[in-house]
């Protein structure tokens, strides 16, 4: 194949606002501004988010947009090099290993570290908003007229909600987020934490029925560490802003388990700035598009955990675009195709988040048993290379177009593109 070396004009007739600059906005706004369009990604946060869970990539699929995108080299000069992750026991023995290469696909990386390469990919040709957020949008005949927050109103083509699985956009313009997020019975948090275990790109995890503390170290420094706690529970009403409140339900789970370590953890999460905690969830929603705004990535077919939405919203923003070029900017024309393109894919994908909280926290005793021996059978080489299978096969269920889109100069030779 020829090499894409510089950016056409196709679509320069369109201003187009992307909002949210984590994974998906900065990836549509890359593939949109090399085919000449005006971008603009407004960020709620004063500044890129750093840090984060751990992403990984699998299959043709993923290979080939990375590649056709001019990262696939650079993410393997920062992934994370993750090595065993081991289920413990109450007094802290190990009772099963689990191979890293399981869990962490072609390529693994920290969701911060690909924010950051992506936005260095797109800072020069994309204007970023930070600190500011939309707050009203209204369709005309001709765009979309935008208020912010902050800053001035301005005037649009199209917008892209980009902006996750709690999407703001999606609610201005489809609809309050009770219609569209399925709770799955599951809760996670992660923070930060000393590396007291003086783990090296390990983790260690111990379960008790309906929930699990881990504690992982993926970078090797040997001063921090990283916890994570997942948990079943009903339906929990709190403030997404308030943290205080996060932190003690989260302690609560911590309580009295019998892992030694727990405490620690629950003395590290007093001190942490950095909390993450949300429901195990996912987004349905019946259409991908409402007039001049379309939705990528979480925002439109969102899994907390588990469901591989970062090589999906990097896939959705390759084939949004190409669409676009192919409708020479009809939008019309152009989320039709990306919705009958994408739909089935992503929902294949995102299904397997399904089982995402009972598998790291099995609710009974027999069923933590059962989990471990399933570990345990994936040691095995040949159970090992039926499970990469299997955990390629919704990655590459999409014979993906080669819409010629103009980007990085990316070799291609040798790919194959047919998974």
């Amino acid at each position: 194949m020829t090499k894409r070396t510089h950016a056409d004009n196709t679509l320069a007739h369109l201003n187009i606002l992307v909002s949210g600059a984590s994974i998906a906005g900065p990836a549509i706004a890359y593939w949109l501004s090399h085919q000449g369009a005006r971008v603009t990604v407004v960020e709620k946060a004063p500044a890129l988010r750093e840090g984060g869970f751990a992403v990984d990539f699998r299959g043709a699929v993923h290979r080939t947009v990375l590649t056709r995108m001019g990262i696939w080299d650079a993410l393997h000069e920062m992934q994370t090099d993750m090595g065993r992750q081991t289920i413990v026991a109450a007094d802290d023995s190990e009772r099963v290993d689990l191979p890293a290469h399981l869990m962490s696909g072609d390529v693994e990386v920290f969701r911060g570290d690909l924010s950051a390469l992506l936005y260095e990919r797109t800072k020069d040709r994309v204007s970023y908003v930070f600190g500011d957020s939309i707050d009203t949008l209204t369709e005309t005949a001709t765009g979309v007229d935008i208020t912010f927050e902050q800053g001035a109103p301005r005037s649009f083509d199209l917008v892209v909600g980009a902006d996750g699985l709690h999407s703001h956009t999606r609610r201005l313009a489809f609809g309050d987020e009770s219609q569209y997020l399925r709770f799955l019975d599951y809760y996670i948090a992660g923070f930060d934490m000393p590396n007291h275990l003086e783990l090296d790109r390990t983790a260690r995890l111990y379960s008790e029925p309906g929930r699990t503390a881990m504690i992982n170290n993926y970078d090797g420094d040997p001063e921090r560490a990283g916890a994570a706690v997942v948990f079943r529970s009903e339906q929990l009403a709190y403030d997404r802003k308030d943290v205080a409140h996060q932190k003690r339900i989260v302690a609560e789970q911590l309580h009295g388990m019998a892992w030694p370590h727990a405490r620690q953890m629950r003395d590290a999460l007093d001190a942490a700035d950095d909390l993450y905690f949300d429901a195990i969830a996912q987004v349905h929603v019946d259409r991908l598009s409402q007039g001049r705004v379309v939705l990528l990535g979480d925002a439109g077919h969102g899994a907390t955990m588990g469901g591989m939405g970062t090589g999906t919203a990097l896939v959705s923003a390759y084939v949004l675009t190409g669409e676009l070029v192919a409708a020479r900017g009809d939008h019309r024309t152009a989320f039709a195709a990306f919705e009958a393109e994408i739909t089935k894919y992503a929902k294949g994908c995102q299904k397997l988040s399904g089982n995402a909280g009972p598998f790291f926290a099995p609710p009974t005793e027999a069923k933590i048993r059962s989990r471990n021996r399933v570990y345990r059978m994936l040691g095995s080489r040949l159970l090992a290379s039926f499970f990469k299978r299997l955990t390629e096969k919704a990655a590459d269920d999409l014979t993906l177009k080669d819409y010629g889109l103009a980007g990085e100069s990316v070799p291609e030779a040798g790919l194959n593109l047919q998974p």
